[in-house]
């Protein structure tokens, strides 16, 4: 047996099931997925729905390249029989663990029993796999830029506990689960963080439509005419293709073993003011009131119960202060080709797409939206 495999968490969320086409659409190689499901078969049935998701009727010339098998991340031995996590960690090389929980308003208990703990089983299956002959080559272990807190100012790729606070159970969570990855030295690990993702650049497709999508959601209805942030506040957006691509790209290359890698806008973050602008270009709608989150703490009483509690978790999200250096992700990626792009360049196309698919209420599948349209008929 060829011990080339990789084993991938988190496939059927918006960022894993996109690393899972790079790896399929540029490689040969074989990947198992690790997913929550009543039993194998029922994994089958998730994974199988992914692929049609991603690559609609051209999902069969994949289909036998990829395997899913039911687990608990937070279960021992990541909740499979022994013979199977050992057949796993002699045919493994490349361990990409991106399943998480995204919520925000967990409690932190909860929290930390998917996103720590969960670490904590995978780390243990790497050291398995690396004890067998060392044939582990990478760890990827996806975190996210917000590890940095409330962390004002310059925040590097090599930094992580700088004192800073968290806003919710989700930012602190993450980051203790980054402690346990940087105190595994034998482990080839590599922790990529993400900042906001929205959808494709090319197609504006996503099936996450929070964070961002929420006061653009709001805004297009008229919901509301007042904003919580600061004008001129980064916020630091990333496509979820540069997200994929450069996951793929620094788990697959040499030289990124006990780095870490920020996958954000860095420099090309927008700021509240400008996405303001375009949104009101858009739906064409004056430019919404934007007012600091303090003052907008007073004004809550206008606010419908029910708004207020779907829509209190983003605020802080646009009012940070927080830079994100990426210099050392922008040499490793520009030589390939992987640069972001400013969320003004494809604004427009996630628009589009969230409209058209009614803010995720008409899910369209990812092959579709990169379908070409037909053209209007003469």
């Amino acid at each position: 047996m060829t011990r080339r495999g990789v084993l991938l968490t988190g496939a059927t969320g918006f960022v894993g099931m996109e690393v899972l086409a790079r790896y399929l659409e540029r490689g040969d190689r074989r990947i198992t997925c690790l997913i929550r499901a009543d039993d194998d078969q029922d994994a089958r049935r998730r994974l199988d729905a992914v692929l049609h998701n991603l690559f609609g009727r051209g999902a069969a010339r994949y289909r036998r390249r990829v395997e899913a098998f039911a687990s608990d991340l937070t279960a021992p031995d990541l909740g499979l029989r022994a013979a199977r996590r050992d057949e796993l960690s002699e045919r493994v090389t490349t361990i990409i663990h991106c399943a998480a929980s995204v919520s925000f308003s967990l409690p932190l208990a909860q929290a930390r029993e998917i996103n720590v703990e969960g670490t904590r089983r995978m780390l243990e299956f790497a050291g398995l796999t690396q004890e067998r002959g060392g044939g582990l080559s990478r760890y990827s272990h996806v975190s996210t830029a917000y590890v940095a807190g409330t962390h004002d100012g310059h925040f590097a790729e090599t930094d992580l506990d700088v004192g800073q606070e968290f806003r919710n159970s989700y930012e602190q969570s993450k980051f203790e689960a980054e402690q346990l990855v940087r105190a595994a030295p034998e482990l080839p690990w590599t922790i990529l963080r993400p900042s906001i993702v929205v959808g494709d650049r090319r197609s504006g497709w996503t099936s996450a439509f929070n964070v961002l999508y929420w006061p653009l959601r709001a805004f297009s209805c008229g919901l509301f005419k007042t904003v919580p942030a600061i004008l001129s506040s980064p916020v630091d957006v990333v496509s979820v293709d540069y997200v994929a691509d450069a996951i793929h790209e620094l788990s697959e290359r040499p030289g990124s073993a006990g780095q870490t890698f920020h996958l954000t806008a860095g420099a090309d973050a927008s700021t509240m003011e400008e996405i303001a602008a375009l949104a009101s270009r858009y739906f064409r709608r004056p430019i919404p009131q934007v007012v600091p989150p303090a003052e907008f703490a007073a004004m809550e009483a206008n606010w419908s119960e029910a708004a207020l509690e779907s829509s209190r978790v983003y605020f802080p999200y646009f009012s940070i202060r927080t830079v994100f250096d990426a210099t050392a992700t922008r040499a490793r990626l520009l030589p390939a080709g992987i640069q972001t792009s400013p969320l003004g360049d494809y604004l427009d196309r996630l628009l589009d797409f969230a409209t058209r698919s009614r803010w995720g209420k008409l899910p369209i599948a990812r092959f579709d939206a990169l379908v070409p349209a037909p053209a209007p008929a003469p």
